[in-house]
C-alpha cells in the first residue's frame, strides 16, 4: 500500500478544508461575530499540518491501486468530520463532542440529519460553514483534489473517483480523468450560481440565497431557518429549490453528454428516464392521495413534487410536517428514501441504477427458469453489463441489508418506537436526513442517545462512501503488505 502518497492527500485535505473555512471566518467579520476567530484558527492550524505532510516528504510513486484507493477517501472523509466539528465544539455552539462530530458529518456527507432545536440560534458564520460542507461533500473533496492536483488526477488514479463517486459504475464521458474531474466541478458551480441568482431574483436575502443553493447543490438539506424552506411563504421559492433538487440528483454524465452534443446517446439513458418516471409517478399519487388534506388541488401537487424531490435525491429539505399524511404517502416517502437517486449524481440512497440492475437480473433469472438451454445477459443503455458489476451489486446489497440490520439493533437498545429507530437508520443510511416521528422533518435528532448518534454517524459515512471503502479500514489484511 502507497502510505506515504495516502499522507499526501490528507494533507491536501487539511489544506483544502482550511481554506474553506475562512469562506466562514470572512462571514463571522461581516456580521461582526467573534466565532470567526475559531474558523480562523481552526483553518489555520488545519492549512499547516496540510503543508507539513505535503512539503516533508512528496511521494515518487503517485499511483493508489484500489486498496490503497478506498483506504485513502474513508481516511480523507473522516479527518474532514474531526477538523471540521473544531469550530462547532471550540466556540461552545454546540458544547458535546459527540453532537458536533454528528453534526459535521452530516453535513459533510450531505445527510442533512441535525441535532440543533433551534437552529437561528448560531451566528451567521456556523450557518455558513453548515451549508458549505453540504456544498463540499456534494460533489466530493476527493474529486475537487483529482482536478486541482496534475499528478493526482492520472487515469491511474480512478479508484480514487471511484471511492467517492456514488453508483455502481463510474463512466467517464471525457478520456483524461483530470479532465473530466474539472468538468464535474464546472458544471457543479454552474448549477449551484444558476439557483443562486434565481432565488436572488425572488426575493430572497444574499445569504440564505448563498446557504440553501450550498444546501441544495450537495442535496445536503442544511437549512438557515428554524422552520427550513416553509420559511420562505413563496411558492417561485419553494418550486425553484424542488426543481434543482430534482437536478442535482440527475447523473452529471447527462449534463456531461448534453455539452457534448451527443444528445441522443443521453436522453437513452435507462436510468434517466426510470428516475424522472417515478419522481413523476410519486408526485401524482401522493398528490392525489393527500388531496383531502390541503385547501386546493394545486397546494396538494406542490407538497407532493417538493417531498418527492427532496427524499428521492435524499436532499432531505421540509416545507411541513409529513407525519400527518396517510399511509399510503408515507410509504411512497420510505421507498424513494431507500431507492435514491441516480448514480454519479450528488444525491444518496441505494441508487436507480442498481434497482434496475438487479431487477433485469432477476427477470434474467426467470427466463433462464423457462428457457434453461437459453444465453441471456443483462444489458443496460443496449450495453452488456459485465460480469463484475453484477457481482459487486449484489454483495453491496448483502451489506446493505447487513449493516442496516445491525445498525437499526444497536439503535433499538434505546428503546424508541419502531417507526422512529427504523427511520432514523434509513435515513442515514441513505443519506436523506429526516425520518419520520421524533425524527421527522419538524423533529431532530437531540433526543438520541449518544451510542445511537455515534451509530447513525456510521451509517452516514457508510452510505456516502458506498459501504466498500469504510469498511475496508476494519480489514486487517488490508493494512498488510500485498
Amino acid at each position: 500500500m502507497n502510505k506515504r502518497l495516502i499522507v499526501y492527500i490528507l494533507g491536501w485535505v487539511l489544506i483544502v478544508e482550511g481554506a474553506a473555512m475562512q469562506l466562514c471566518t470572512v462571514t463571522s467579520l461581516i456580521y461582526r461575530e467573534h466565532e470567526g476567530l475559531y474558523f480562523l484558527i481552526t483553518g489555520a492550524v488545519s492549512a499547516g499540518l496540510g503543508l507539513l505532510a505535503v512539503k516533508v516528504k512528496k511521494p515518487k510513486n503517485m499511483v493508489l491501486y484500489q486498496k490503497a484507493g478506498f483506504c485513502a477517501t474513508a481516511l480523507s472523509w473522516i479527518l474532514l468530520s474531526l477538523v471540521g466539528a473544531m469550530p462547532f465544539f471550540l466556540s461552545g455552539e454546540i458544547p458535546n463532542f459527540v453532537d458536533a462530530i454528528f453534526e459535521t458529518i452530516s453535513g459533510f456527507t450531505t445527510t442533512g440529519s441535525t441535532i440543533l432545536e433551534e437552529v437561528e440560534t448560531l451566528s451567521h458564520g456556523m450557518l455558513m460553514w453548515r451549508s458549505l460542507m453540504n456544498w463540499l461533500g456534494g460533489m466530493g473533496v476527493i474529486v475537487f483534489l483529482l482536478a486541482l492536483i496534475p499528478k493526482l488526477g492520472g487515469q491511474q488514479n480512478i479508484y480514487l473517483m471511484r471511492a467517492e463517486s456514488p453508483g455502481p459504475i463510474v463512466g467517464k464521458a471525457v478520456p483524461k480523468m483530470r479532465q473530466y474531474a474539472m468538468l464535474l466541478y464546472g458544471i457543479y458551480m454552474g448549477l449551484t450560481a444558476l439557483e443562486l441568482v434565481m432565488l436572488l431574483a425572488g426575493g430572497m436575502n444574499l445569504f440564505d440565497a448563498i446557504n440553501t443553493s450550498f444546501a441544495t447543490a450537495g442535496t445536503g438539506g442544511f437549512g438557515v431557518r428554524n422552520a427550513n424552506i416553509a420559511a420562505y411563504d413563496s411558492y417561485y421559492l419553494q418550486t425553484v429549490i424542488a426543481v434543482f433538487m430534482m437536478l442535482f440528483g440527475v447523473n452529471f454524465s447527462v449534463y456531461i453528454l448534453f455539452l457534448s452534443r451527443k444528445f441522443l446517446q443521453a436522453v437513452r439513458m435507462e436510468e434517466l428516464w426510470f428516475y424522472l418516471g417515478f419522481i413523476v409517478f410519486s408526485t401524482v399519487v401522493i398528490g392525489i392521495n393527500i388531496m383531502p388534506l390541503y385547501p386546493t388541488a394545486y397546494d396538494a401537487f406542490h407538497q407532493s413534487f417538493f417531498y418527492t424531490s427532496s427524499i428521492i435525491t435524499t436532499t432531505g429539505f421540509g416545507i411541513g410536517d409529513v407525519n400527518h399524511w396517510p399511509m399510503l404517502s408515507k410509504s411512497i416517502i420510505m421507498v424513494i428514501t431507500f431507492m435514491g437517486a441516480m448514480a454519479g449524481s450528488t444525491g444518496g440512497g441505494f441508487k436507480i441504477a442498481r434497482v434496475l440492475l438487479l431487477v433485469k437480473e432477476a427477470k434474467k433469472e426467470f427466463y433462464l427458469l423457462v428457457h434453461p438451454r437459453n444465453i441471456r445477459k443483462v444489458k443496460m443503455d443496449g450495453k452488456t453489463v459485465d460480469h463484475n458489476v453484477m457481482r459487486s451489486t449484489s454483495v453491496y446489497l448483502v451489506l446493505y441489508i447487513a449493516i442496516f440490520i445491525v445498525s437499526f439493533v444497536l439503535v433499538s437498545i434505546e428503546g424508541r418506537d419502531f417507526v422512529t429507530s427504523f427511520t432514523a437508520v434509513a435515513a442515514n443510511l441513505n443519506n436523506t436526513g429526516p425520518g419520520l416521528e421524533l425524527v421527522g422533518p419538524v423533529g431532530n435528532y437531540a433526543m438520541l442517545s449518544p451510542l445511537t448518534k455515534c451509530v447513525l454517524a456510521f451509517d452516514m459515512l457508510a452510505g456516502r462512501l458506498e459501504l466498500y471503502p469504510l469498511l475496508l479500514l476494519f480489514a486487517p489484511a488490508a493494512w498488510k503488505k500485498s
